[in-house]
This record gives structure tokens, C-alpha cells and sequence, in this order.
């Protein structure tokens, strides 16, 4: 069935996110694996898009959670943009026409396919606050629709100890720009 991990399956990702989770306390403080896993095991199909989160290698990890709605949040922490989702277009109008060398997908397109949705520029700064990421790389991250109207797209990398934001065609993709998404649990 689509959507849906084994026992096997699911038991190997809880090792691998608990893994991480201890690994990297920093991201998360004040919040308890034993609860974050608890609502996992309760949302199969959130375990499902983490799933796909990882195996497109975006390492997700915990980096907050909101009293509010009562989730716990997940971005890819993955140190450079995710393998798994690199050399594609913003969205599904700039694959569409894109009439030579189209690439695979496009970022809004995977976000919406794993289950989850692509940083903004807020989120993605909040996780620089967390490490350096992309510094190497760079990540398509959501546009404004006035930006996006005009044919245009946005992404942000980390360079000189700065978190910048650029702007291309949204029909454009390169082979070190993917993007990072997030997940509420």
C-alpha cells in the first residue's frame, strides 16, 4: 500500500530520528524523545513523509515544537541541500514550460508528492540559528506569489557567515540547489 511503512520499516526510522535527536540536543531543547515518538507511532502517515525525508537524505531532525497546535516540528537538517532532491525547477508552471533539458520534478512539486512543505525565508533562517547549512549548496525556498507571477523564484544559501537570499527563474535548476522542507507532527 502507498503511504504506508512496515513494522520493520518503521522501527528502523524511530532508530534513526531517536539517533539524531540525541545527537544533536541543540536543535531541540526542553523536548523529550519519548513524547516526539509517541506522536509519531500515533501518525503513521507522518512517519511516512519523514521517511521520504530521509531517504531523499534530508536528515529530519526536531527543531521545535508548538504549544499552540500541539506538534512538533521538523525540518531537513541535512548539512547541504538534500541529494535526493537536487536539480529541479520551483514549481510545476516553470516545469511545464520549460520546452528543453526539463529536469526531473520540480521542489513544489516532491514537497507536495513527500507529504510536506518547502521552508520559507523565516523558517529557513531560523535554521541557520541552528548550524551551517548550505554552505556549499543552495535551497529553493517558497516565493511570494508577486515574485513567482513575474516568472521569478527565490533561494537562500550560507556564505562569508550570512544567510543570503537570491533570485532566478523558476524554470532554472542547477545540480547543487534543491530544497528543504518541514513536517508538523
Amino acid at each position: 500500500m502507498k503511504n504506508k511503512l512496515s513494522s520493520e520499516q518503521i522501527e528502523e526510522l524511530l532508530n534513526v530520528l531517536e539517533t539524531r535527536f540525541e545527537s544533536n540536543t541543540n536543535r531541540h531543547k526542553d523536548i523529550e524523545w519519548s513524547k516526539v515518538k509517541a506522536k509519531l507511532v500515533a501518525n503513521p502517515d507522518k512517519l511516512w513523509s519523514l521517511d521520504e525525508m530521509e531517504r531523499t537524505e534530508g536528515e529530519p531532525d526536531v527543531v521545535g515544537f508548538d504549544k499552540n497546535t500541539n506538534e512538533y516540528i521538523f525540518y531537513d537538517c541535512s548539512a547541504e541541500s538534500p541529494k535526493g532532491r537536487r536539480s529541479i525547477c520551483y514549481d510545476h508552471d516553470a516545469l511545464e514550460k520549460r520546452k528543453e533539458n526539463k529536469p526531473a520534478n520540480s521542489a513544489i512539486n516532491l514537497a507536495e508528492e513527500m507529504g510536506i512543505e518547502i521552508l520559507n525565508e523565516n523558517q529557513y533562517k531560523e535554521l541557520q540559528q541552528l548550524g551551517k547549512f548550505d554552505a556549499k549548496t543552495s535551497s529553493w525556498i517558497k516565493t511570494p506569489a508577486d515574485i513567482r507571477k513575474l516568472g521569478g523564484a527565490i533561494f537562500s544559501d550560507f556564505r562569508y557567515n550570512t544567510v543570503f537570499v537570491y533570485h532566478n527563474g523558476a524554470d532554472s535548476y542547477y545540480a547543487a540547489r534543491g530544497f528543504r522542507g518541514f513536517l508538523r507532527v
